[in-house]
């Protein structure tokens, strides 16, 4: 456990990059949101956006990153590539526990100021997202994961395989979910697809987006081992 502990304070000495430019990045899309919505006539239901994806994509990119640049430097210490990706792994569940608290108090606050004064909602999202505190948390916390892990996997494939495997990686991605559309097109099921997500409460979407974070969690493990630097 101490070898994890120090791998993710390991990857803690770019707090520009892990707490910094996360959040400044987030809160240059929020005055941006709030401009506009100074500028544009606001509805009876208030504005929604959907600026608070910014901090997803950035940890997504993050992760990625960090496959690229840090790990070469992390092995050469003499981590072994089961400790440096759990390590990895113990800050991601930090950081997105952490943010995801953030995210849902600043909710909480837009809430209470009836949209920060200009009726915006930025980080209250419909029905994924504007519950309980408990559960945009929970869902917070899940997403913040799906898209770290998602960026580390990337990461592992590029460095594993360069661009050629990545755009592979990413080609394969895309024809599942075109067999996908194409099998329910051939089915004729796309009343039950609709079905599906009017029926399906939020916590049941977290809880799989959960199961998908955790097979791409196992994805990077399966990746790494096999890692050059």
């Amino acid at each position: 456990m101490n070898t994890l502990v120090k791998v993710a304070r390991y990857h803690l000495v770019d707090r520009m990059t892990f707490v910094a430019l996360p959040w400044g990045i987030l809160a240059f899309s929020f005055l941006v949101n709030v401009v506009v919505s100074l500028s544009v006539p606001t509805g009876p239901h208030g504005i929604y956006t959907g600026g608070l994806a910014t901090i997803y994509v950035f940890l997504l990119i993050s992760g990625a990153m960090m496959m690229t640049r840090s790990l070469p430097f992390g092995l050469m210490l003499g981590v072994s590539r089961r400790s440096y990706y759990g390590g990895t792994g113990l800050l991601v569940v930090v950081l997105s526990v952490v943010y995801g608290l953030g995210l849902t108090l600043l909710q909480a606050v837009e809430r209470a100021t009836n949209g920060w004064g200009v009726s915006l909602h930025f980080f209250r999202i419909p029905w994924i997202m504007d519950g309980p505190w408990y559960q945009t948390w929970l869902t917070s916390f899940v997403l913040l994961a799906l898209f770290f892990l998602y960026g580390i996997w990337s990461g592992l494939v590029f460095r594993r395989w360069n661009v050629t495997g990545l755009v592979a990686f990413i080609a394969a991605q895309m024809l599942v979910a075109l067999l996908a559309v194409v099998a329910v097109s051939s089915a004729h099921q796309w009343h039950a697809v609709g079905h599906f997500f009017t029926t399906v409460t939020a916590l049941a979407l977290t809880g799989a987006l959960a199961v998908l974070a955790a097979a791409m969690g196992l994805g990077g493990l399966s990746t790494i081992r096999r890692v050059t630097v």
